[in-house]
């Protein structure tokens, strides 16, 4: 076959499979069976393997993954991904409702009604009609980018077909739908795929309980199993986890729509996996009968879900609504009860944190709640066992909160025992004996040893290797275990004295396996200094503390003789987090630490790229910086920021000097700057500023 033959075929066979799989997908139509699908999807591969210059972007053979990421990046989003307010009874839906007719007038208005589901939100980019990314929520203003794991899922189109778009398109204006629009959804697992999965695990550990090999973990619930599976590197193991999602939402720039039905309507004829169960309401009343009807019927759902969202359906009335500093005026979510039980309580463990905090865990008789066996549940602290004063062998009722964490809400007093012992909460480590503290204004007990209890000393261990911090990808929590249970790691500097051959007389390596996690260890040592610095496992020296720490001090010696003034007037340190790191240099241990790690050779020093100073024009402005920008992207403006001697704050305060606004602003920044009267700078004012 000659290249052009190729491209051909290649091109022949991606319209036959797209078609059958629309047909299959959209209009539940099996047109061929499945033996033959798969005979021509492996001949696709097969031809795209040999002549990858003629795959083209939305090639079905996508679905089946194949890429594989060392990590995810971070991507901001267009528009903030904001989260919505609850509500949780009718009175609170009806205060809601009167908000609304407040703020519109005599003006008519009316509801869109939704099923609200338990998984994981997405943003996807469509561009002329092709999907070119998909992003996670992450925090709102920015998420990962997991584009290939979206792509294994075959109920979201990669391409829209020219001809949903052309009804929109005026003569005069051929491009009149825009080229570049968003779409909004929520990406699950569904009950039959979560299921299947777990009893394929129960097939495998069967296997491995006859060879003497150690059991894998069973899958807890569908909504944490596809968090897990959006977030897999790999993404030919997400096409196996069979994920789905459905989509709610269209936004871009231009819509030609009025309302957010017509959108709905639009996107479910585009192709798009709409949930078929929305509803226009005229009024709260209706909402209301809508809200009653799903909350039984809900159940027979092949996906959880955990509440309805209401919406105005009017895009001018939302845009005359507006939006508070968190969450759009113009919609709010009803959160139905969670679901509850009843079982006993066994009785209470007790866990040690990296940081010494220790944690009560109820231990229950197996429960079935929200579609998972409940064995265990958090009690939170000591104050919360008193509050319940619960006893020995006590009936409790168990509820998941958000039908996640289960929780003990309360304990039927009828069925105590008479003379059943009070649950006291423990005076020493359950792990060490070390006698426990409670510092002042915490409601936690802490174990103060924390250079001699194990799972302190192996949760600093995990921290430090962990993805955000260290990023040692081939060190996970049951070879660190193994590491201290040998005595080969009792610090995060033993890390870099290990040996291969130490490594090899563990269970479970070999050669090639112990070479990797010598060689992700040295890897390391080219981790900035802020990811080190946040390695270190600093009490209140989270991720984002750490990178201001970096910037504004330079290096580790200058942070180590920096007093509580001095700390306190870095960007985002307040007086808690400057005494916990001036206590924690204060410790000789913790600075002989210090010095093996700067020996074995990792980065106690901003890079002096970053360092290079341009002028002292922004010197004592903060900027709180917010949208997207022409020139550069959201980071360079940043560290332009700095280069010329300001400094980046993440919200907007009285102290801000000014908000340096690109394009789709976050409306809440730009409501609270205009309400402090902050200075809102465009682009080119900036580049004005700094010339």
């Amino acid at each position: 076959m000659t290249p052009a033959q190729a491209q051909t075929k290649i091109r022949e066979l991606s319209a036959q499979i797209q078609h059958y799989n629309h047909r299959y997908y959209q209009d539940s139509v099996s047109e061929i069976p499945n033996f033959e699908f798969d005979q021509l999807l492996t001949q696709l591969v097969a031809l795209e393997r040999e002549y990858p210059q003629w795959q083209l972007p939305d090639s079905p053979s996508l679905r089946v993954g194949g890429a594989i990421a060392k990590e995810f990046v971070q991507v901001p989003h267009k528009r903030p991904m904001l989260s919505l307010g609850n509500t949780y009874n009718e009175e609170e839906l009806k205060e809601f409702d009167q908000r609304i007719k407040k703020m519109l007038g005599e003006t008519p208005y009316e509801y869109v009604a939704e099923l609200k589901f338990d998984g994981v939100a997405l943003s996807l980019t469509y561009r002329n009609g092709l999907f070119v990314q998909g992003l996670t929520r992450g925090d709102g203003d920015q998420g990962d980018d997991i584009t290939a794991n979206l792509k294994t899922i075959r109920t979201l189109p990669l391409r829209v077909d020219e001809k949903h778009l052309q009804p929109y398109q005026e003569p005069a204006n051929e491009a009149a739908f825009p080229a570049e629009f968003e779409i909004r959804g929520e990406g699950f697992m569904s009950h039959q795929a979560f299921d299947r999965l777990n009893d394929e695990i129960a097939k495998e550990n069967e296997k491995r309980t006859n060879e003497g090999k150690k059991l894998l973990t069973y899958l807890a619930n569908p909504r944490n199993a596809a968090s897990g599976a959006f977030k897999m590197l790999d993404s030919a193991a997400v096409a196996r986890r069979t994920l789905d999602a459905y989509v709610y939402d269209l936004q871009a720039d231009g819509l030609p729509f009025q309302t957010h039905e017509e959108s709905l309507k639009f996107l479910q004829k585009a192709g798009f996996q709409v949930s078929p169960h929305f509803q226009k309401c005229q009024d709260i009343d209706a909402v209301m009968a809508y809200i009653k009807h799903w909350e039984f019927q809900r159940a027979d759902l092949p996906l959880d879900t955990d509440g309805i969202v209401i919406k105005i359906n009017s895009y001018a009335q939302r845009e005359t609504l507006g939006f508070t500093s968190k969450s759009p005026r113009w919609a709010t979510s009803f959160k139905y009860k969670a679901e509850n039980a009843a079982t006993e309580l066994l009785s209470v463990s007790y866990q040690v944190g990296r940081t010494g905090a220790v944690t009560p865990v109820a231990n229950l008789a197996p429960v079935k709640l929200a579609g998972t066996t409940v064995k265990r549940a958090t009690l939170h602290n000591a104050n919360e066992i008193a509050r319940l004063d619960l006893h020995q062998g006590d009936a409790v009722f168990v509820e998941k909160g958000g039908e996640i964490i289960p929780k003990i809400t309360g304990v039927d007093l009828t069925k105590r025992q008479a003379g059943s012992l009070r649950i006291e909460f423990v005076a020493q480590c359950p792990e060490c004996g070390t006698g426990l503290v409670r510092r002042a204004e915490e409601v936690a007990y802490y174990c103060p040893n924390e250079k001699g209890c194990p799972p302190q000393i192996k949760g600093k261990i995990e921290h430090f290797v962990a993805r955000k911090a260290m990023d040692i990808d081939s060190l996970g929590g049951k070879t660190i275990e193994q590491f201290f249970d040998r005595e080969l790691v009792k610090s995060p500097a033993d890390l870099y004295d290990l040996r291969i051959e130490q490594i090899r007389e563990l269970e479970g390596f070999k050669a090639q396996s112990s070479q990797n996690v010598v060689l992700g260890i040295a890897a390391s040592k080219a981790q900035p200094f802020s990811r080190v610095l946040f390695a270190l496992g600093i009490r209140f020296v989270g991720e984002t503390v750490a990178e201001k720490l970096t910037i504004f001090f330079k290096n580790i010696d200058n942070l180590a003789k920096a007093s509580l003034e001095e700390l306190t007037s870095a960007p985002e340190v307040g007086g808690k987090i400057a005494e916990s790191v001036r206590a924690w240099f204060a410790e000789p241990e913790n600075l002989a630490h210090l010095e093996r790690l700067r020996a074995a050779g990792l980065q106690f020093a901003e890079s002096e790229n970053e360092l290079v100073k341009l002028s002292d024009k922004l010197v004592g402005k903060t900027f709180v910086v917010s949208g997207v920008f022409q020139q550069f992207d959201r980071e360079a403006i940043k560290l332009l920021i700095e280069q010329h001697g300001g400094r980046n704050v993440s919200s907007v305060s009285a102290k801000t000097s000014y908000v340096l606004a690109g394009d789709d602003m976050g409306p809440a920044k730009r409501e609270k700057a205009q309400k402090l009267n902050v200075t809102i700078l465009s682009e080119a004012e900036f580049i004005a500023m700094i010339s």
